[in-house]
């Protein structure tokens, strides 16, 4: 068990979940002043991803970043700030008699161009999808392939910016290892084991421990589920040893029909780990453990 764990707050995604939430963070001042109430709450990391304010809709612009990581700098909150990496991935394919003719969902742009706001802003921490896999919905690929990771992962090598090798699948962890072992990630590798996911892994004790099992030796990692399954998995993530995630990018409910903000998902997640006789870490203590740069 892990009796001093580390809390990441994900406080908005990229999921079609603003017309599910009304308060869902959408502009870089709500994604911020979430990200700071997160930390309050005993959040030491925050990861996040924008959103354009009028719609809702997931964005990949880099001034859009700027803003709220500026915010949430300009604070002066104690917060690790962790940029998701993953838009840009997106395929949509077309039917079965022309599945070349991709729809106009499709969003899908090289590495370097998923990453342009971490060369720019550099944070501590920047998640790094471990490869491409069957989303939910028909024809829709997520792709990562194994030439985007390395060049990513070296790029990050480069700038100094920590990789959260996001991991879906065991196959996922397979390759994370392979990275390790081509020199591309520094030590200590920080895993992110992902869970319930369509379709990835499911969110079962079950999965969950097969995956804890193929992690590397010396690595540092978090798991989380999502939906229901968000707050039973902090649980069993600091039973087996783990970190903890939650947020609202992986769930919108803080029980049945009771809709969440991210820092009463945090504090949830607090009370939890405290009762199971844990204490969590704070944003100085997780920079130790996981081996970040300083800010």
């Amino acid at each position: 068990m892990n009796r001093h764990p580390i809390i990441t707050c994900a406080v908005t995604g990229s999921g079609d979940t603003a017309g599910k939430h009304p308060d869902l963070p959408k502009s870089p001042a709500e994604i911020a002043t979430a990200a700071i109430e997160a930390a309050k709450a005993g959040a030491a990391i925050a990861h996040i991803h924008v959103r354009e304010p009028e719609t809702g809709k997931p964005s990949r612009d880099v001034e859009l970043y700027r803003e709220v990581v500026d915010r949430v700098r300009d604070s002066q909150t104690d917060v690790v700030i962790n940029l998701t990496t993953g838009m840009g991935g997106d395929l949509y394919l077309g039917p079965d008699d022309d599945p070349l003719n991709f729809t106009d969902d499709t969003d899908c742009v090289g590495q370097m161009e998923r990453m342009e706001h971490v060369e720019a802003l550099l944070p501590e921490i920047c998640s790094l999808d471990c490869g491409s896999f069957n989303y939910m919905g028909q024809n829709y690929v997520y792709v990562s392939t194994q030439t985007m990771l390395e060049l990513g992962a070296k790029r990050l090598q480069e700038i100094g910016v920590k990789p959260e090798l996001e991991v879906f699948d065991m196959g996922q962890v397979w390759f994370a290892k392979h990275m390790i072992d081509s020199g591309l990630i520094d030590a200590p590798p920080l895993f992110q084991i992902c869970l319930g996911i369509p379709w990835g892994a499911p969110a079962t004790p079950n999965a969950f421990q097969a995956m804890v099992n193929e992690l590397p030796e010396d690595c540092n990692w978090s798991g989380f589920a999502i939906g229901a399954m968000e707050l039973p998995m902090v649980a069993q993530s600091a039973l087996l040893g783990g970190n903890v995630r939650v947020g609202l990018e992986d769930n919108l409910y803080l029980e049945k029909g009771v809709l969440a903000t991210n820092a009463q998902l945090v504090e949830r997640a607090r009370k939890i780990v405290e009762a199971m006789g844990a204490t969590v870490q704070s944003p100085a203590e997780a920079r130790e453990t996981f081996g970040l740069r300083k800010p």
